[in-house]
């Protein structure tokens, strides 16, 4: 953890700034060690402080890193800022993204003239693009628990079942695994619903000869996984296989365009040019995919308007989809983790179309 601090330290002069204020808990997470609900940091050359308040005193001393100084704030976190900078003038960098304008109200309030507040967002999430090795683990554990618990649900059978019900049962079938909860809400979407990329599952049963797609994720040591299949309730016909096929060859041409150096933007060209080939390219709305890691989504991310450029370490998802509306919604999705000539695949469930009762 202090190495990544140092690293964040480096990151400073680039931003202006002589120190950084770190509210984004899940920032706080990554740089300290420190998993509960109220919490933030001070990082610079000469500083590493963590603040909480009186309820976390004993888990910070278990979960922060010790180079961290530990501060126990009397009253709000923001009143102990003061007292934790270094003399002389500062210029103050803060997450814009994260403070509120009565947060940053205070903080002009409480620090005295000699430091300069600066806008200085994004620099953590940009150490966190690049995982460490034992991030990649985390993740790799996440993705096998999850695929345990899809199986799991496939052999319990599909038809005459809620969406709402399937969600519940592998939600639950991830934590009995050891997951410490589910990385969102799992999407079950058969039919019709399937067409919406972001559907809520219904209480309503899964009939046969429907396509019913299927998102889902793990948490498991903070980290997350992300998969998506798409399975049916029978034989499908012949123009709705041909439609699964269009998408797991974009898919594939996905995959195949991942490796470090190259753009978000021309990896996700490589799988929309299938889908445009194929003559859906306007059923096809999203991205082809993000970032996973401390958060579902995080960057990079490989989409059209993605300035991205993909880097060894990182983990993203691939997953194009064609959605028709009163018809079905077909999404394959995938997490891999990037490497210089190309990448790891971390999801291990199977790829074919999958007809199922």
């Amino acid at each position: 953890m202090s190495t990544r601090a140092e690293r964040l330290s480096a990151l400073l002069p680039e931003a202006g700034v002589d120190l950084l204020l770190v509210t984004n808990l899940v920032n706080v997470r990554y740089l300290t060690g420190y998993t509960g609900s109220n919490g933030l940091a001070l990082i610079g050359p000469q500083t590493c402080v963590f603040v909480t308040d009186f309820r976390y005193v004993e888990q910070a001393a278990v979960e922060v890193d010790p180079a961290f100084d530990r501060v126990r704030a009397v009253q709000d976190l923001i009143d102990a800022i003061a007292d934790a900078l270094p003399p002389g003038e500062l210029r103050l960098g803060f997450e814009d993204a994260q403070v509120t304008v009565r947060q940053h109200g205070r903080l002009r309030e409480l620090l005295p003239e000699r430091v300069e507040l600066v806008a200085a967002g994004q620099l953590v999430e940009r150490l966190r693009v690049v995982k460490e090795p034992e991030e990649v683990d985390r993740i790799r554990a996440a993705t096998q628990l999850a695929d345990a618990a899809f199986e799991q649900l496939l052999w319990g059978g599909l038809v005459g079942r809620t969406e709402l019900e399937l969600a519940s049962v592998l939600e639950r079938a991830m934590r009995e695994r050891g997951a410490q909860r589910s990385a969102f809400e799992a999407i079950v979407a058969a039919g019709p619903h399937g067409a919406l990329p972001h559907a809520q599952p219904r209480d309503v049963e899964i009939g046969r000869g429907e396509l019913v797609v299927i998102d889902w994720g793990a948490e498991v040591d903070g980290y997350c996984s992300d998969c998506t299949r798409t399975v049916a309730t029978s034989d499908p016909d012949a123009s709705t296989r041909e439609v699964y096929e269009l998408v797991l060859q974009a898919q594939l041409a996905g995959l195949e365009a991942v490796r470090a150096g190259a753009s978000g933007r021309a990896v996700d060209a490589v799988a929309r040019a299938v889908i445009d080939a194929g003559g859906y390219g306007d059923h096809y709305g999203h991205g082809l995919g993000h970032g996973v890691g401390l958060e579902i989504h995080e960057g990079p991310r490989l989409s059209q308007r993605s300035e991205d450029v993909l880097e060894s370490g990182n983990a993203v998802t691939v997953e194009p989809g064609i959605y028709l509306p009163g018809q079905f919604g077909v999404r394959i999705e995938d997490l891999v983790v990037v490497t210089d000539d190309g990448c790891e695949i971390l999801t291990a469930v199977r790829k074919h179309l999958i007809s199922i009762d």
